[in-house]
């Protein structure tokens, strides 16, 4: 996706007398403009696209208040979702998610199914209250089955592929990037700089992450990868033949070095 500066961007909102949803919904029922709501007046604020839902307004502007259950559009509630768990295998590629149960789909095919699935067994409800980027405090609830589930799996395949000092990293420099995305930044230098070392992190980040889908809940239950930094030798209670436990000591003994001369120089004084 690229830009052009030579675009201009027209905003009804801000340019013409719409100040409120009602006015918006009068004008588009006095042109002709279909929009599907619930009863006379519209309770909330909604915007849909293929990731999320969200919704804003009406009793969601008191923080407190519990949001109706008949708001929610794309997820059953837990309390009414399939008693019978349901068991997915998502396959990865350089990061992405390419399979479902071992059939390719597009990423857009992918999101749409994950939504059906995670709607389904009622997950991907969020209920936060944002800062929004001109300083006001904003109650939203979304809806994303689909990138509930994703975000669980790409963890948990990031967890065997990536090393340790890589990924955390990463998890450093992942909020930087989405306030970036948040606040319209995408074309920023800084945005894009970011990306690249986000891609790089994910070269290696294959395999497939099996995951339960029960009420609510997203549970990863296994994970493998052709690429994996996991070594059951290393990691063993039992018995083996590649790492020394006292190696430990000396590793011990230079890592609290610190401590033991600040200790020598706080004893005598």
């Amino acid at each position: 996706m690229g830009q052009d500066a030579t675009l201009t961007i027209i905003a009804p909102w801000r340019e013409w007398d719409l100040n409120s949803r009602e006015s918006l919904l009068r004008y588009a029922k006095n042109h002709g403009i279909s929009i599907e709501k619930k009863g006379k007046k519209s309770p909330y604020s909604m915007d849909a696209n293929l990731l999320h839902i969200s919704y804003e307004g009406g009793i969601l502007e008191d923080p407190a208040a519990e949001p109706e259950e008949s708001m929610w559009l794309w997820t059953t509630s837990p309390e009414n979702a399939p008693d019978t768990a349901e068991y997915i295998t998502l396959g990865y590629k350089n990061g992405d998610p390419t399979t479902l149960n071992a059939q390719a789909l597009s990423p857009a095919a992918m999101l749409a199914e994950l939504n059906r699935l995670g709607g389904k067994h009622g997950i991907g409800r969020v209920d936060i209250v944002e800062n929004r980027f001109v300083g006001m405090k904003s109650r939203g609830c979304y809806e994303t089955p689909g990138g509930t589930i994703m975000l669980k799996a790409h963890r948990a395949i990031e967890s065997l592929c990536l090393d340790r000092e890589e990924a955390h990293l990463k998890d450093e420099l992942m909020p930087r990037y989405a306030k970036l995305v948040y606040n319209g930044f995408w074309f920023a230098p800084e945005r894009k700089m970011l990306q690249a070392a986000i891609d790089k992190t994910q070269e290696n980040v294959e395999g497939e992450v099996t995951l339960k889908l029960y009420k609510g809940n997203v549970t990863v239950v296994g994970r493998s990868s052709a690429t994996s930094l996991f070594n059951s030798e290393y990691c063993t209670f039992e018995e083996d033949e590649v790492y020394n436990q006292q190696d430990a000591a000396g590793f011990i003994k230079l890592n609290a070095l610190r401590f033991i001369i600040e200790g020598k120089a706080r004893h005598n004084r």
